[in-house]
């Protein structure tokens, strides 16, 4: 199970397809509340987040998860504009375990999801 905090309609859309096709489950959440919620009931091998999502407060969120003993040891991944470098190093400060360029996790999208879902055929 992946757990998708991502607003945006074009990468929402790329994602879901990927992972379609891939056979790998996944769910979306865009609040903080939901993505915690999700986190704690679905215990999901990752969480990707849009670190450009205004909805997810993704630096807080990522913050949250991680200051958690039940969701520390959730592989968490965030995507962004490379050029947005003071966001790369808020996610990374928050604890986030990788941030990649937006055009990189596009690229890599069906490696990511199926790497973080192992019981995947």
């Amino acid at each position: 199970m992946i757990l998708a905090a991502v607003d945006d309609l074009l990468f929402s859309s790329k994602i879901r397809t990927t992972a379609k096709q891939a056979g790998v489950e996944l769910s979306f959440a865009r609040t903080p509340t939901e993505i915690l919620e999700q986190a704690r009931s679905l215990r999901p091998s990752l969480v990707i987040f849009d670190l450009n999502s205004v909805k997810a407060e993704p630096i807080d969120t990522i913050g949250a998860m991680k200051s958690d003993d039940a969701l520390s040891q959730i592989r968490t991944l965030g995507f962004v504009s490379h050029v947005h470098t003071g966001l790369i190093d808020a996610a990374r400060a928050a604890g986030v375990d990788e941030v990649m360029a937006r055009s990189a996790f596009a690229a890599r999208l069906a490696e990511i999801l199926l790497a973080a879902s192992p019981s995947t055929p």
